[in-house]
């Protein structure tokens, strides 16, 4: 049930009192003394009740016109009535009493109590300190802004089927699904399992990327569950109060037992449980091991035949203290890794269930297009694809409308008002075609879906776009190569059309250095240095930018290791210049034709090379049968 505020209480009683006060005001009309006095003695007045500051009573109104000016007497008249009630100041006039015997009013005395207005007086600006202070509690984030509510979890409460979310809408992590069944089977008969002595674990920790559908994985829990859910994030617990996160912790959990069987949800659970120590250095304090110990002792005092089942998710389980992850805590890890082609195609089609698509959409492209996005990620295509389509007053989603989110979401916005010069936009035509003609010719490159020269984003003046034909696991040496030159691709096509290079292959040459020295240093993929590994793979708490890179190997290694990345390089930087040079006349046609269109895709890339084959085969044979 939803507390009323105390100030609640008060503010109402005031504002009745104001309105009776009101309605009196305008019952009873103000009289002068002097007024009065003349008006007692023409007996007019009756009725009188003295206090110490006031006289009331009632006054008839027939005549008086005779013995008041006509303005007051008109002000004092009301419609249809003989009499009005009146108050008037009262004076120290020792002959008001013989007045007023002599006009044989009836008169009577009254001493007023004031202890009602002097509580009113000291309980109003203590409820007013206290409704202030509250509402800066509660906007500091203190709890409901009561001093005693500060201890009090605050733990969103979902009642059985309220999450709104089964397993129906959660798609393309069908492992964790299974793995949380038997959750969901223990608390809706719990009887299956004790009659053979098992224990369901205590704690289950969801881990995965952001986005992968930690938290919508939990809410289908309690929604297939149907039992009371309660939610709350890792950062809630602590406050600047030293023991309020402790006292938290306790209160859930008792809140819990109290509704068992239920399920406990602590989202962003590295900022409760990061590791004690590491928090110290990079600044932490003694409230956050104090409720991380809280935490540690409730787990562990608590019995999970009870029905009470803790999940948690995090994306940075590396940092999180090992008594949390040790068994009878948390037993139980489930990682969540972004999903693949088939499990992409799934979650599109949970999302577009309530969208109108065209007969056209065909969701299998769209989720070849879209390797490494997460759940969230497709949910925001989708999303942006719908948004589209409405901005250009269509009455279904189309097949344009998700190819232009995906590039708006990969390369970001169009950038329409960027004019370059006829010099630059020739260049980044010849990069980008440079980049494609190579991906076309290796044999190990992801097939080109899109060129274009259009600027979009920050500093992207354009961008090619492969096409995975499936989702990869494990990568060969030759694979690696031709990824590479393919990374280079666009740098040497500037170096052998213009005879100079622009700054436009900063990022292909990092991405480029960077997967040979892996090659080199991680993957042993150098017959000079043989098998070993170079370089150590580090979680990041424990490599901060402070402190500097451990050194496994000698300057002498360090040289070859150099050595090694540079004739990597260059040995690409070759094959792709041979390339690129026997393929200068398609390489023309493509940067003609980019220019030209600004876009090429696939059907129009295959249309290109397909006619640039056949205007080569005659000349092919001609100097063939010439040189016979």
């Amino acid at each position: 049930m939803r507390r009323i505020p105390i100030w609640y209480w008060l503010v109402i009683p005031l504002i009745f009192m104001l309105v009776q006060v009101t309605i009196e005001a305008q019952r009873t009309a103000p009289l002068a003394y002097s007024d009065f006095k003349h008006l007692l003695k023409a007996g007019k007045v009756e009725n009188l009740l003295i206090t110490d500051d006031a006289i009331k009573g009632t006054l008839r109104l027939d005549g008086i016109e005779k013995i008041l000016p006509k303005q007051k007497a008109d002000a004092l008249k009301q419609a249809g009535q003989a009499e009005r009630a009146f108050i008037s100041v009262r004076v120290n006039d020792p002959a008001l009493v013989p007045d007023m015997d002599a006009a044989g009013v009836h008169y009577a005395g009254e001493v007023r109590s004031e202890w009602l207005s002097t509580l009113f007086s000291w309980l109003f600006p203590i409820a007013l300190f206290f409704a202030v202070w509250g509402y800066a509690a509660k906007k500091s984030g203190l709890s409901s802004g009561w001093a005693l509510d500060i201890g009090k979890s605050k733990a969103r409460v979902y009642m059985e089927h309220k999450t709104g979310v089964t397993f129906d809408d959660v798609a393309g992590i069908d492992e964790a699904k299974d793995e949380l069944i038997e959750v969901v089977e223990f608390l809706k008969n719990p009887q299956r399992y004790r009659r053979l002595g098992g224990k369901i674990p205590k704690g289950v920790l969801i881990v995965g990327a952001p986005g992968t559908g930690k938290t919508l994985l939990a809410k289908a829990v309690a929604g297939e569950a149907a039992v009371p859910f309660f939610s709350i994030s890792g950062s809630e617990f602590v406050e600047m109060f030293v023991g309020v996160g402790a006292a938290r912790v306790r209160d859930l959990f008792a809140q819990a037992e109290q509704k068992a069987p239920c399920i406990i949800f602590i989202d962003e659970l590295d900022a409760l449980g990061k590791a004690r120590g590491i928090s110290t250095i990079a600044g932490g304090h003694s409230e956050q091991e104090q409720t991380l110990n809280q935490l540690l002792v409730e787990m562990d005092g608590f019995d999970t035949n009870k029905g009470v089942i803790i999940l948690a998710a995090t994306n940075r389980p590396e940092i999180l203290d090992p008594a949390l992850l040790r068994p009878g805590r948390f037993d139980r890890h489930i990682s969540l890794d972004r999903p693949d082609l088939k499990g992409r195609e799934k979650i599109l089609a949970v999302h577009t269930k309530h969208v109108i698509l065209a007969p056209e959409v065909d969701l299998t492209p769209i989720a070849a297009r879209t390797a490494g996005f997460a759940g969230a990620d497709l949910a925001n295509l989708v999303n942006e694809a719908a948004l589209l389509a409405a901005r250009h007053n269509k009455d279904k989603v189309e097949m344009s409308d998700f190819d232009e989110a995906i590039d708006r979401i990969v390369a970001g916005l169009e950038k329409k008002t960027r004019v370059m010069n006829p010099q630059e936009k020739e260049t980044v035509a010849y990069h980008e075609a440079g980049h494609a003609l190579i991906a076309e010719f290796r044999s190990h490159a992801d097939r080109v879906a899109k060129i274009s020269i259009i600027p979009r984003g920050i500093a992207a003046l354009g961008y090619t776009q492969q096409l995975p034909t499936e989702d990869r696991y494990l990568l060969k040496r030759s694979e690696l190569l031709d990824r590479l030159d393919v990374f280079l691709g666009g740098r040497v096509a500037e170096e052998l059309v213009f005879g100079d290079v622009s700054t436009g292959a900063q990022n292909d040459l990092q991405l480029a250095t960077n997967m040979a020295r892996h090659m080199i240093t991680q993957y042993g993929m150098s017959d000079r240095l043989g098998l070993a590994t170079f370089e150590e793979v580090r979680a990041p708490f424990l490599n901060p930018l402070s402190l500097p890179e451990k050194k496994i190997y000698s300057e002498r290694t360090a040289e070859t290791i150099d050595a090694e990345i540079a004739k990597l390089l260059d040995e690409a930087h070759q094959r792709v210049r041979g390339t690129l040079s026997a393929k200068r006349r398609l390489l023309d046609l493509l940067a003609s034709m980019l220019l030209e269109k600004e876009t090429v895709d696939r059907a129009a890339l295959d249309a290109l090379i397909k006619e640039h084959d056949a205007a080569a085969t005659p000349t092919r044979q001609v100097e063939g049968s010439h040189a016979a």
